[in-house]
Formats: C-alpha cells, structure tokens, sequence
C-alpha cells in the first residue's frame, strides 16, 4: 500500500565514531598548546595554601552611610571590596566566601593544596596547646579563687 515500504534500511540516523573524534581532540589540544610559545606548555606552579598575615577588615563601614553617583569609582561603591580580584561583594559573610575561595587564592598565586605536617610538627602543635590549656586552667582555678577571697574576707 505505501510506496517505499518495502526492507529498506530506516536508520538514518548519523553514527559518531567517537575514537577518531576523541583523536582530533587531542590533536587539536596539542596544537593549541604548541602554538602560544612553539614549546609544550607547562602547567603553572602555584604555592601551597597558608594562613593569613593580615586581618580581614570587617567593622570598618559597620553602620555607615554612602552616597553613589554615577561616577563614584568601584572600590568605593557600597559592599566589600576586594582590589587582588577587582570585585565589589555585597556582605561580609560572601566577603569571606570570596577571600577564602578558589578564584582569589589563584589571583593570590595559590593553590587550594595545603603543606602536609610531618608527626613531629603535630606533636610540637599539641605539646603547645596543651601548654596553652594549662595555664588557662591556672589562671581560672576556680577553687584556688573562692579560697583566696574567703581567706581576704575572714582578715578584713
């Protein structure tokens, strides 16, 4: 009845050959990276993740007010400001989520790595500690103190 209907093949959908689009990729990958010095390049070196030597400045525009205009530069405008990343951040909990993330620390020149320890700086780490506990507790012996002010009381 319908012309055409006979054992014709129907699949005339196109098949991918992924291995040799897989190999193309590849080459094109090796020829973009070539092609910007005319050697291979290397991945960057980043240095290891470290601690903070400043403090993060939050209290400073705690309470104030702020007039923008148009022409108001960017670093002034209303929010934090972070000039490593040239960004203006609303708050300071995103504030510290931005200082803290991925994309400042590798304008930083960092990595999200951190410097293994070896067993001997934890246990200098836990050697300090534990020296800080005790001289917490001795500074804020509770009984030593109530004796102390019943001994102020009875010679008064």
């Amino acid at each position: 009845m319908a012309s055409g209907s006979g054992t014709k093949n129907l699949d005339f959908r196109r098949k991918w050959d992924k291995d040799e689009y897989e190999k193309l990729a590849e080459k094109r990958l090796t020829e973009e990276r070539e092609k910007k010095d005319g050697k291979p390049v290397q991945p960057v070196k980043r240095e290891l993740l470290r601690h903070r030597d400043y403090k993060v400045d939050l209290e400073s525009k705690l309470g104030k007010t702020i007039v923008i205009t148009k022409t108001t530069p960017q670093s002034e405008m209303g929010g934090y400001y972070c000039n490593v990343c040239d960004c203006v951040v609303k708050d300071s909990i995103n504030f510290l989520d931005h200082i803290n993330g991925k994309k400042h620390q590798r304008n930083l020149g960092m990595s999200m790595r951190v410097e293994r320890s070896t067993l001997d700086q934890v246990k200098k780490r836990f050697e300090v500690n534990k020296k800080k506990m005790e001289e917490k507790q001795k500074d804020y012996d509770f009984e030593e103190r109530m004796k102390e002010l019943r001994e102020e009381v009875s010679l008064s």
